[in-house]
């Protein structure tokens, strides 16, 4: 089964209206109904708040500030990743950033609710924030580590030295803008009081980090916080971590005895669930003549909230991707009073990539060198700066694979120099890397009496396929058809995992949900072989197959279900782990990466500088793939959000107040259908043994990784004009079009 292109299991449930989501949950009745008011300055203090023609509103039944909010457990920094941190509301005046929450609106109906937020009335005395990460930088500090717990700098060789002996050198700065999650379900949640526990339905990426935020924040016992998160309708890194809405109508629905409901507004969501921080990176490449680098250095500066720090590993993956001698990567943060940075898909890679690959293109231009060429030359051997073998590496296979198949040698060699009528045509590529990670996870799996499979774990499924991946691998663990498998998610009481994040979430999963199932074939062999009555009584394990619901040993079988019978009526179980990477020897003694060569075609308007882009093609190297259509959905998802970050994504603050200007999806851009043509993915078969025992490795944020770099250097070879400030939009690009022959 594994390797399959099995349909989703729970598609039925989702086309049907039948998948519960966070705020769809009814179980608990009907509930009241939460809004959250928000601050209308980025810096200052609350003066005075007055909430009485709020709480005298039909319906209400409570408004809630810092006034009467209850006290909460304090963040506490000894635990090591944010998401597992208290995170308090209305805990006191100050303003910290625009739209914070100020007032908890509660009523019987969501109208009421909203219209008694409204009546809240509250004054200010306006600070001086800093809200411009263009302005003077001399509050830059350099951070003690960054995201992942990876160094803040690295140096290898002698840089400066190297660089200035390059007989070609580059020496540019791109900026990336502030870039937003927006997942399809906004952030939502139902709290439902149950005695002294409470049950919280929340739309949340990891279950055993919600529990402990949750339990943290409102200072109750983790075992009577019941996180449940069956389906979650998007996440890209914003819903990790739990926000203000969980965290309100937690406290609202303790206090008042009731089930309460809030969900964010998709304005809210641009203020209240963190951001992917702008920032402006320095690339310097020297090289020989030949195109072999000898120097590389990535500087990185971004932004980061002043109170909560937050360091994306931006220049952390051009620490393995090519071979230079002197070597220099460097992160630096600017405070400001802006939201939280926080993971967005492919977070450090994205931006990263998006850089370091222009530069690279940068750099073939000047030497008049075919750009998969140049990348092939600088193919290192060991990974350049731990010094460690790469457990699988085929980048160069996906370059030339992707070459061959886009038609790369039709690429035009001088740029805009090639016309399709109004059009100037261009192309472009890069290379994609992206390390893979490993988090601690447990899965138990049943094996009922009846012959059907139980798979449980508090994993998530955030509309990836998780369900349908984990059916596979247990199907195949057990010798079982699909539809005898049952998978269940999402709770916490379920064995803990890290959950859907940092495209850990299926090689962790899927490797625990393996090793339960050798240990409850295990678990059924020593049962039968030691059964006189069983057809397997005694007889050399060694060559038994699992196969259609019987386990046979030669010519002799039995029914699984019948073992199950016999001798654990109540059925049999086993439990499977991961270690977290760094308890994995394999992570410490190889490189663990996944890879890829992005291709892309566009059209940019001779008149107008509109860019079109008219095809993309990406050849991708992940190790083992569970199921090639749900892993071709996932690269395709990330290649259009490249394409966004290139285009379109961008976030743009007001500086008098710290407010994002554009929050909605009609001025905050990102590609809708009529903007991407038809996307090609190609999976290279393979098998990563260093990663896990099923070689598998992730793939849902490798997609994202170069392919914007790719968009944007077909943009140069359209029209010989580098746009370094992303995205690219008509008014960077129309100044430098060549003039139109009349």
């Amino acid at each position: 089964m594994i390797g399959q292109g099995l349909n989703r299991v729970d598609g039925p449930l989702k086309v049907s209206g039948r998948a519960p989501y966070a705020y769809e949950h009814w179980e608990a009745g009907r509930p009241l109904y939460g809004v959250i008011l928000g601050a209308t300055i980025g810096k200052g203090r609350i003066t005075r708040i007055d909430t009485e023609d709020a709480e005298s509103a039909v319906g209400v039944r409570m408004v809630m500030t810092y006034h009467n909010a209850p006290v909460q457990g304090p963040r506490d920094e000894s635990i090591p990743l944010e998401y597992w941190r208290a995170q308090p509301e209305l805990t006191g005046p100050e303003v910290h950033y625009y739209g914070q929450p100020v007032a908890l609106a509660v009523a019987e109906t969501f109208e009421q609710a909203r219209a008694a937020a409204d009546l809240v009335d509250v004054e200010y005395a306006v600070g001086r924030g800093r809200f411009d990460f263009s302005a003077d930088d001399e509050e830059t500090y350099i951070p003690k580590v960054v995201n992942a717990g990876l160094p803040t700098d690295t140096s290898v060789g002698d840089f400066d030295a190297g660089f200035d002996d390059a007989a070609v050198r580059v020496d540019q700065n791109y900026t990336t803008p502030y870039e937003f999650s927006m997942p399809m379900e906004p952030h939502a949640c139902l709290v439902e009081p149950r005695g002294e526990d409470l049950v919280v339905y929340v739309s949340s990426q990891i279950v055993d980090a919600a529990q402990s935020s949750v339990s943290a924040t409102l200072r109750m016992d983790p075992a009577r916080v019941h996180i449940v998160s069956p389906f979650v309708g998007g996440g890209f890194g914003s819903k990790l971590g739990i926000h203000a809405e969980t965290i309100l109508a937690a406290l609202a629905a303790r206090e008042l005895r009731q089930p309460v409901k809030v969900a964010l507004t998709r304005q809210q969501v641009f203020q209240l669930v963190g951001l992917r921080p702008t920032s402006s990176q320095r690339v310097r490449l020297g090289a020989g003549r030949d195109g072999r680098l000898n120097a590389l250095a990535h500087d990185v500066t971004m932004h980061t909230n002043r109170d909560l720090e937050y360091a994306e590993q931006t220049a952390a993956t051009t620490r393995s991707l090519y071979a230079a001698p002197h070597r220099l990567t460097s992160h630096r943060l600017t405070p400001l009073d802006l939201p939280r940075g926080s993971d967005v898909r492919a977070p450090g890679e994205a931006p990263g990539l998006l850089a370091v690959e222009s530069a690279m293109d940068e750099l073939a231009d000047e030497l008049g060198m075919d750009p998969v060429e140049l990348r092939i030359r600088n193919e290192p051997t060991v990974d350049p700066e731990r010094d460690v073998p790469y457990s699988d590496r085929h980048l160069v296979d996906c370059l030339r694979d992707g070459a061959r198949r886009f038609g790369w040698g039709r690429r035009p060699a001088t740029p805009a120099s090639v016309r399709d009528g109004r059009w100037l045509v261009g192309y472009g590529m890069s290379a994609a890397i992206r390390g893979h990670f490993q988090g601690p996870t447990a899965a138990r799996v049943r094996l009922e009496a009846d012959g059907t499979a139980v798979v449980q774990s508090d994993m998530t499924d955030i509309g990836t396929g998780t369900y349908t991946i984990l059916t596979q691998v247990a199907a195949e663990g057990l010798g079982l058809p699909p539809d005898r498998v049952r998978i269940e998610l999402g709770r916490s009481e379920l064995p803990s995992s890290w959950g859907s994040g940092g495209s850990w979430g299926a090689a962790s999963s899927c490797t625990a949900v393996h090793r339960a199932c050798v240990v409850l074939r295990e678990k059924l062999l020593v049962a039968a072989r030691g059964d006189a009555g069983s057809a397997l009584h005694g007889l050399d394990p060694a060559g038994a197959v699992f196969s259609d619901g019987t386990v046979r040993i030669g010519d002799a079988s039995q029914a699984m279900g019948e073992i199950v019978a016999r001798h654990h009526p109540d059925g049999a179980e086993a439990e499977g782990t991961t270690l977290f990477m760094g308890d994995d020897p394999n992570y410490s003694a190889y490189s663990i990466h996944t890879y890829g060569a992005h291709f892309a075609e566009v059209g940019v308007d001779a008149d107008t500088a509109e860019i079109r882009l008219r095809r993309m093609l990406g050849v991708f190297s992940v190790g083992r793939v569970l199921n090639p259509k749900t892993a071709r959905s996932q690269l395709i998802g990330g290649m259009i959000w490249g394409a966004g970050a290139a285009l379109e994504e961008e976030a743009v603050v007001d500086l008098r107040s710290g407010a994002f200007v554009n929050r909605d999806l009609a001025q905050y851009l990102v590609p809708v259908h009529a903007d991407i043509p038809d996307v090609e993915v190609v999976i290279l078969d393979g098998y990563d043994d260093k990663a896990n025992v099923l070689g598998a490795k992730g793939l849902g944020e490798l997609g994202i990784c170069g392919s914007g770099a790719a968009v944007a250097n077909a943009v140069f070879n359209a029209t010989g004009t580098r746009v370094r400030e992303f995205p690219i939009t008509i008014e960077k690009v129309l100044p430098g079009l060549p003039p139109v022959e009349c």
